[in-house]
């Protein structure tokens, strides 16, 4: 990695918000971890690691507890990924699957874009598609159910 391109994420990391970066190119890998200084409070920072860790584990119980996914029959497709999801290849297009479409194992059944990437979600089970529980251009979370298939 080049040496000025190298200062300039340490200046980066030291000007900003952020305690640790990561980037790894074709020619090596850099972490660089800013340390607290002696005089600067280390609660905020501490209460803000805590509130991204506690955040993803909230929705999880509320998602548990509605109705549909737990009294869902069926082979429940979740997302692989954080990102948005998408019923068709592009926006004119007719969707990959409809409730009561036949799906055999590996057809495409929707995508998720992260970082503008377009990630086709496959059936991991033969059967119908009974439940489709995402809507067109939703954000989804890793986990989240987006299809039951029977």
């Amino acid at each position: 990695m080049d040496l000025r391109k190298l200062k300039t994420l340490i200046d980066l990391v030291s000007e900003s918000n952020i305690s640790e970066l990561e980037i790894a190119e074709a020619d090596g890998k850099v972490r660089i971890v800013k340390t607290p200084t002696p005089g600067a409070p280390m609660a905020p920072a501490a209460a803000t690691a805590a509130q991204m860790f506690a955040a993803p584990s909230a929705p999880a119980p509320a998602a548990a507890a509605e109705p549909s996914p737990p009294e869902a029959t069926g082979n429940v497709v979740k997302s692989p990924m954080v990102g948005t999801f998408y019923r068709s290849a592009s926006p004119g297009s007719d969707p990959f699957v409809e409730i009561g479409s036949v799906v055999k194992v590996g057809d495409p059944i929707g995508i998720i874009e992260a970082m503008k990437i377009m990630n086709e979600i496959e059936a991991d089970a033969a059967g119908t598609i009974r439940e489709i529980l995402c809507e067109n251009g939703q954000a989804v979370e890793f986990g989240q159910p987006l299809f039951v298939i029977e």
